[in-house]
């Protein structure tokens, strides 16, 4: 197993435990991505992954739908991903992204894990959840928006940077630079 492996590994139970937290009347409170439920949240967080395993040849073996049970969705969804990074020859599987020629691990290191610890502040957001991010990941976000550049601000993506106070702690400004408010 790798570091990104490991990290997928943390990053995708941090989500499964916020999942676990919504309440049953939770699940259409609005999220901090604008027009989305926690729901809708989830099964964005699910789709990428199969779209992901996607970008190398895969695809997701049918499994629970958000709409029924979005824990068991999560569950499933991360554990084919999980099995993938943790078998050396499909985790660096070499293909060429929108960003250039990168491997399988690469790519969920660079999007799948900045997405589960922006999504999971989001759906803590949404739900009066547990919104701690650790401070490495903080950083890891902080120096992935720099390195998407201007793509970062697509749509689908993060809304416009939000201005902070320079002595703002570092998972606000990160949060900041993500668009959202603290």
């Amino acid at each position: 197993m790798s570091e990104i492996s490991d990290r997928y590994r943390r990053l995708s139970a941090g989500f499964a435990d916020r999942i676990a937290a919504v309440g049953a009347d939770q699940w259409t409170s609005a999220s901090p991505c604008e027009g989305w439920s926690a729901r809708d949240l989830v099964g964005h967080v699910v789709g990428t992954q199969a779209m992901f395993l996607g970008l190398v040849q895969r695809e997701m073996p049918e499994g629970p739908r958000v709409e029924d049970d979005p824990a068991a969705a999560w569950a499933h969804a991360s554990r084919v991903v999980q099995a993938d990074l943790d078998d050396p020859d499909r985790a660096t599987f070499a293909f060429t992204s929108f960003f250039g020629d990168t491997t399988f691990e690469a790519a969920i290191d660079r999007f799948l894990n900045f997405d589960l610890v922006v999504h999971s502040w989001d759906l803590a957001r949404a739900t009066g959840g547990d919104e701690h991010i650790d401070p490495a990941d903080a950083e890891r976000v902080t120096a992935g928006v720099a390195a998407f550049g201007d793509s970062i601000r697509s749509p689908q993506a993060c809304g416009p940077e939000i201005a902070v106070a320079p002595d703002a702690d570092l998972t606000t400004r990160m949060l900041a630079l993500v668009g959202r408010k603290a």
